[in-house]
C-alpha cells in the first residue's frame, strides 16, 4: 500500500510580498514565512519602523528586503510591482481602523479606512495576480481579514464593512483565478494584542467583552496567527482557495 506523504509547509525559493510589514500582524507574517524559507519583501509606507522590523529579520540570517508603499495609491502600487518579479505568496496585512459609532463616522474616516482596508487590498491582490497570470505560476494570496468580517461589533460598522467587504472580493477572485492555480484566501484573527487594538484593551468594558466573547478565554497573541499564515502559503493547503480560515479562539462559534 502506498502512504501518502504530508505536503510540505517549507517555502524555500519562494518570493513573498507582505504588506503592513513594519508591526503588528504584518510582522509576525513576514517572519513566518521568512523563518519557513522564502524570501520576503517587507513593504509599509516606510519610515523607521519599516527598517528597524528589516533590519531584526535580517539580523536573524533570514532573506529580507524592505518596500516603501502605500497600498491604497493604486498607480503607486501598480509601479511598484511592475519593477518586480512575480509573487509566489501576498499576505496583505495593511489595515486601519477607526472606531465609532455608526452616527459618529465622518466622511474622512470612511475614505481614509476603506482606502487601506478595501481599496488597497483590492489593488495590491489584483497587482500581484496580473503578474502569476502574465508569468503562467500558481501562487497563494491571503487577505488579513478579521473576525469583524463574518460578525458586527460595537462601534465598528466601518471595519466592519470594509472587512466583510474583504471577504466578498476573496470568494471572487478565487473563482476567476481557480483554473491557473491562483488560490485567495482571509485569515480572520480575533482581538491581537497588538499597537492597533492596545486602546480596546486599555478600556475595561471593552476588553470584558472580548474576553467573554473568546471561547478560549484569552485574547489573541501575533504567534496565534503564524501558523495559519504557513500553512495556506504552503503545499500544506493546496486544495484551499475561496475561504476564510477563522483565528478566532471560537469568537465566531455562536
Amino acid at each position: 500500500m502506498k502512504i501518502p506523504r504530508i505536503p510540505s509547509s517549507r517555502l524555500d525559493g519562494k518570493r513573498a510580498l507582505v504588506t503592513g510589514a513594519s508591526s503588528g500582524i504584518g510582522f509576525a507574517c513576514a517572519a513566518a514565512l521568512a523563518q519557513a524559507g522564502a524570501h520576503v519583501v517587507m513593504a509599509s509606507r516606510g519610515g523607521k519602523g519599516l527598517a528597524d522590523a528589516v533590519a531584526a529579520l535580517a539580523a536573524e540570517n533570514l532573506s529580507v528586503e524592505s518596500l516603501v508603499l502605500d497600498v491604497s495609491k493604486v498607480a503607486t502600487v501598480d509601479t511598484a510591482l511592475e519593477c518586480q518579479e512575480a509573487f509566489d505568496v501576498l499576505v496583505n496585512a495593511a489595515g486601519m481602523a477607526r472606531h465609532s459609532l455608526a452616527v459618529h463616522t465622518t466622511e474622512s474616516d470612511f475614505d481614509a479606512v476603506q482606502a487601506l482596508n478595501f481599496k488597497g487590498a483590492y489593488f495590491i491582490t489584483t497587482a500581484v495576480a496580473r503578474k502569476l497570470i502574465a508569468s503562467g505560476k500558481p501562487g497563494s494570496l491571503i487577505n488579513i481579514s478579521s473576525q469583524m468580517g463574518h460578525v458586527g461589533g460595537i462601534e465598528r460598522a466601518l471595519y466592519c464593512a470594509t472587512k466583510h467587504a474583504v471577504e466578498g472580493m476573496t470568494k471572487a477572485m478565487a473563482i476567476e483565478w481557480g483554473r491557473m492555480g491562483i488560490r485567495v484566501n482571509t485569515i480572520c484573527p480575533t482581538f491581537i494584542l497588538t499597537p492597533l487594538t492596545q486602546a480596546t484593551f486599555d478600556n475595561p468594558e471593552r476588553r470584558a467583552w472580548v474576553e467573554d466573547k473568546i471561547k478560549l478565554g484569552r485574547v489573541g497573541q501575533l504567534e496565534d496567527v503564524m501558523g495559519s499564515v504557513i500553512y495556506l502559503a504552503s503545499d500544506a493547503s493546496n486544495l484551499v482557495t475561496g475561504t476564510a480560515l477563522m483565528v478566532d479562539g471560537g469568537w465566531t462559534a455562536d
